[in-house]
């Protein structure tokens, strides 16, 4: 029997909105005209939103599984064609036409920028355990592509003569008919006149050639915020690679790592740390001395302190990420017995066990 919340991989409590978004993601990735498709894939997905997206079917499909469709409540049993489920019509849901215009390009006569957007760019920074803490500023190296800036990312060399693509009359795409898995589409192809543009140059220029962007160096300056979390990814939006001609710079994306301290550990936004003491100190109580990660302060010891209890140090954790307030300063307390002693305190600890201490 299927499971056709499985297939869509959302739970049985799904919002429509969720399921609906599902689908779209796992349509796109599956469609077998697409470079990696699966068309028994897509089939599995299509059934399984047929019945989810509909909310007779789905109470029905709740109520008795997906053996109702047998009860004639779903698509009849017959095998998949190019109509449908059984010969019937197959309805593709709400959306679907987007679908088809991310995959074949403008489905339904819609215009579509078919330039190439630019690539989003990935790279690591590492930031010490104290600028986790604190926040931290980089400049980070780039060899990327940029916007030309002599065409300003045009294409055309500065006063050439610009006119309307002849060959797609300003759209930047041409549309053929092909056939697929579900019969015949109309796709949109990029232009080969403008490349996507929807208009030509009498000239193009002369340093990036009619592209647009040229590969340079660049610094890319970045605030680290305090309180980020080991392996937590930014995004600077834009940052990325130049698009082709003036098209959609991608993203640059930063996935910071932060390097273990020698003496604190952090737990959400708190810090741990531990300190030694003496028995006679556990036993009387005592001020000591303890680091934390901006400054020495000093700690009261209460009389008859247990090895492995805590103590908190209010504020002196880690900032929440995007706010002011602060995390505590938690500090285990490990009381030292110690391994050798000498006749004079042997005697001391023999009268205090006798004393019951």
């Amino acid at each position: 029997m299927a499971d056709y919340y499985k297939t869509l991989g959302v739970n049985k409590n799904a919002s429509d909105d969720e399921i609906k978004k599902a689908y779209r993601k796992l349509a796109h990735k599956y469609h077998p005209d697409k470079s990696g498709g699966d068309a028994e894939k897509f089939k599995e997905i299509n059934a399984a939103y047929q019945v989810l997206s509909d909310k007779s079917k789905r109470q029905k499909y709740d109520q008795f599984g997906s053996g109702f469709e047998q009860m004639g409540g779903g698509f009849g049993g017959g095998g998949f064609n190019s109509q449908g489920f059984g010969g019937q019509g197959f309805d593709f849901g709400e959306g679907f036409e987007d679908i088809f215009s991310n995959i074949f390009g403008g489905g339904g006569g819609r215009s579509r920028d078919m330039r190439k957007a630019g690539n989003d760019i990935q790279v690591d920074v590492e930031l010490t355990f104290e600028e986790m803490v604190s926040g931290a500023h980089r400049e980070i190296d780039l060899y990327q592509s940029v916007a030309c800036d002599v065409c300003g990312g045009s294409g055309g060399e500065p006063g050439a003569k610009q006119e309307t693509c002849s060959t797609c009359k300003g759209s930047g795409q041409i549309h053929k008919t092909v056939s697929s898995f579900f019969g015949s589409f109309s796709q949109a192809y990029v232009c080969p006149t403008c490349q996507g543009m929807g208009k030509t140059f009498s000239q193009k220029c002369h340093k990036c050639r009619g592209e647009g962007r040229v590969k340079q160096s660049r610094k890319v300056a970045v605030d680290i915020p305090a309180g980020i979390s080991n392996g937590q990814t930014l995004s600077m939006q834009g940052q990325g690679e130049a698009g082709e001609r003036g098209a959609q710079n991608g993203d640059l994306y930063i996935t910071v790592h932060i390097l273990n301290h020698n003496k604190f550990t952090r737990e959400g936004n708190n810090l741990l740390s531990s300190e030694h003491i003496s028995f006679s100190q556990a036993s009387l109580g005592d001020k000591i001395n303890v680091e934390t990660i901006d400054e020495t302060v000093k700690m009261k010891i209460t009389a008859g302190t247990q090895s492995g209890e805590l103590f908190r140090i209010k504020g002196k954790g880690v900032p929440s990420l995007g706010r002011t307030n602060r995390g505590d300063h938690l500090l285990k307390i490990i009381v030292d017995v110690p391994k050798n002693v000498s006749r004079d305190q042997r005697k001391i600890i023999e009268q205090l066990g006798k004393a019951g201490l």
